[in-house]
């Protein structure tokens, strides 16, 4: 067979079939019909600074209504550091939650990297400026703080999706790691605000606790939501 042969061929295919006029009138009809453009997302920087902004509201209204002990009692040098790398890491992971859910958006780094890094850096400093390495109530004083701390992420983390509810995440596991360590850090930055029981196993492992458990609830819940979905 001739290349002119198979050129008559697909011409002969390509035109033995005929679409109904009918529908073509009707596929045209539905496309003009009430079609909007779609209003475009904030800037980057507008849904960061919104979720920085309420981080850190939830955050101050908890510890003004349970008491600002924790920060009546620290001295000025602890709260230089404390403070200061809370809102460091709020920032980059509010960041991080906005670049999971715009498709092609600027990321700080993994979900799962920033998370790790964050309680890193929390015990670090939390290690370096608390020297009182006393046990008591260590159970009992940190379930009530890790409770604590949690119910305040939960808020955050049910604020900060409704923001973000335009942004299309192409990894749910990870934007809900990012989200869910962004309402972690609402929770410690509570504690820090509130707690005054300064010892130092106490702060290291039950306030870190509650940016860890905040990321991998959120990386759970979005994982098992985009699933059913």
């Amino acid at each position: 067979m001739s290349d002119g042969d198979i050129d008559d061929v697909l011409k002969e295919a390509g035109t033995s079939a005929s679409v109904d006029p009918a529908l073509l009138k009707a596929i045209a009809n539905t496309i003009g019909a009430d079609l909007q453009p779609v209003r475009p997302l904030p800037a980057s920087w507008v849904l960061i600074v919104v979720l920085v902004a309420v981080c850190v509201a939830v955050a101050s209204a908890g510890g003004a209504v349970l008491g600002l002990h924790g920060i009546e009692a620290l001295s000025a040098s602890r709260i230089a550091l404390i403070f200061p790398l809370l809102l460091i890491l709020i920032c980059l992971c509010a960041a991080g939650s906005v670049g999971e859910m715009i498709p092609g958006g600027w990321r700080v780094a993994s979900p799962a990297a920033l998370l790790a890094c964050a309680c890193l850096a929390l015990t670090a400093v939390f290690g370096l400026l608390f020297t009182d390495y006393g046990t008591e109530g260590f159970v009992s004083q940190g379930v009530a703080c890790l409770r604590a701390g949690l119910l305040h992420a939960i808020p955050t983390g049910a604020i900060s999706w409704w923001v973000l509810r335009r942004g299309f995440a192409l990894h749910p596991a990870a934007a809900g790691l990012a989200i869910g360590g962004l309402s972690g850090l609402a929770g410690v930055t509570m504690l820090e605000l509130h707690c005054a029981n300064f010892e130092a196993p106490h702060v290291m492992v039950w306030h870190t606790a509650v940016l860890a458990l905040g990321g991998v609830a959120g990386g759970l819940l979005a994982s098992a939501l985009s699933r059913r979905n």
